[in-house]
C-alpha cells in the first residue's frame, strides 16, 4: 500500500469522523438511530456556501485566497456561521419532530423512522432551495505539494487533516474536563438517574443535537471544500458514518473519530485495489461484519 492511498484515506476518513461523532452522541444519549443527521452535512456545506457567496457579494476582498489556499476569508467566516445555523435547524427539527415523540414516550423504532421521513424532508427541501446543481466554494485549482516521495497533498487537504485533529481535541476536552461534558456522561449511562441527582436532561439534549450538528457542519465544510457541495452529499455519506459509529462503539466519541479514520482508509485501498465502484459497499461491509464479530465495537458497549 502506497503512502497517497494511506493520505488519501486520513482526508476521506476526517470528514466520516466528524460526522460519526453526531451518530455515536445521539444514539447513546436520545436512544435511536438519527438517519437524519447525514442531512445536517449537507445543510452545513450549503450554509456556508450561501453565507460565503453573501459575503463575497459584499467584498471581493474577502474571495480573494489566503497565502496557499484556495479560498478566501468568507469561507472560514461563513464557517462559523453556517455551524450555528446547522445547530439551530437541528434543534427545531428535534422541537418540531423528535422532541414532541419522546414526550410521548414513543417506542424507538418510530423515532428512528420518523428521523427517515425528516431526512426526505429537508433533503427535497434543500434541492428544492438550491437544485440540484452542484456548487463549489472556489473555482480556484491547487497543485498538490510533495510531502515525501510517492506523497502529495494539497494545502486545502493538509488544513482539513489539521482542523480534524483540532475539533477531535476539543471535543474530547469538553466531554471529559467540562461540567455539560460530565453531565452528557451521565445522561448517557442513566437518564432516570441523571435527572434524580439534578443533572437537566432537557439541556443536555439540546447540547447534543447542536454539538452533533456543528460537526456535521464542519464535516460537510470539509467534503465541499475538497469535493464538492450537493444535495445527496450526506445521504452519500450516512453508511460510513454509521459504520464508524459502531466500529468505534456507540457512546465513544474518540472511537467514532478514529473508527471513521479507519473506514477512510478502507475506501482509499478499496479504490486502489479493486475500484472506485466499489467504495459505496466498503462501509456496508465493515457494519456487518463488525455486528456479527464485535457488536459493541472497539471502544464502546454493546449495540
Amino acid at each position: 500500500m502506497s503512502a497517497q492511498v494511506v493520505i488519501d484515506g486520513l482526508i476521506a476518513g476526517s470528514m466520516i469522523g466528524l460526522g460519526a461523532v453526531g451518530v455515536t452522541l445521539t444514539y447513546s444519549i436520545l436512544r435511536f438511530a438519527n438517519f437524519a443527521h447525514g442531512e445536517f452535512i449537507a445543510w452545513g456545506a450549503y450554509f456556508a456556501f450561501a453565507v460565503s457567496a453573501g459575503l463575497g457579494f459584499l467584498s471581493g476582498a474577502l474571495t480573494q485566497p489566503i497565502g496557499p489556499f484556495s479560498f478566501g476569508w468568507s469561507l472560514p467566516i461563513a464557517a462559523i456561521l453556517a455551524m450555528a445555523l446547522t445547530a439551530a435547524l437541528a434543534l427545531v427539527v428535534d422541537a418540531i419532530l423528535f422532541g414532541q415523540l419522546r414526550a410521548r414516550g414513543a417506542a424507538p423504532i418510530v423515532m428512528v423512522m420518523a428521523s427517515f421521513g425528516a431526512a426526505l424532508a429537508l433533503r427535497n427541501l434543500l434541492e428544492f432551495i438550491f437544485t440540484s446543481r452542484p456548487e463549489y466554494y472556489t473555482g480556484s485549482l491547487q497543485i498538490a505539494v510533495r510531502l515525501a516521495p510517492g506523497l502529495r497533498a494539497t494545502p486545502d487537504q493538509l488544513l482539513a487533516l489539521a482542523l480534524a485533529l483540532v475539533l477531535a481535541v476539543a471535543i474530547h476536552l469538553l466531554l471529559t474536563r467540562s461540567a455539560i461534558g460530565r453531565a452528557m456522561r451521565a445522561v448517557s449511562e442513566n437518564p432516570q438517574l441523571a435527572g434524580v441527582v439534578g443533572v437537566d436532561v432537557r439541556k443536555v439534549v439540546r447540547m447534543v443535537w447542536a454539538l452533533g450538528a456543528g460537526l456535521a457542519c464542519a464535516a460537510g465544510i470539509i467534503a465541499g471544500l475538497l469535493v464538492q457541495i450537493r444535495p445527496t452529499m450526506g445521504l452519500d455519506l450516512l453508511l460510513p458514518l454509521f459504520a464508524a459509529a459502531i466500529l468505534g462503539g456507540i457512546g465513544s466519541v474518540p472511537g467514532a473519530l478514529m473508527a471513521g479514520l479507519m473506514v477512510g482508509l478502507a475506501e482509499s485501498m478499496t479504490v486502489h485495489l479493486i475500484g472506485a465502484q466499489w467504495r459505496a459497499g466498503v462501509g456496508f461491509v465493515i457494519l456487518v461484519a463488525i455486528l456479527l464479530v464485535r457488536p459493541q465495537g472497539l471502544f464502546g458497549r454493546s449495540v
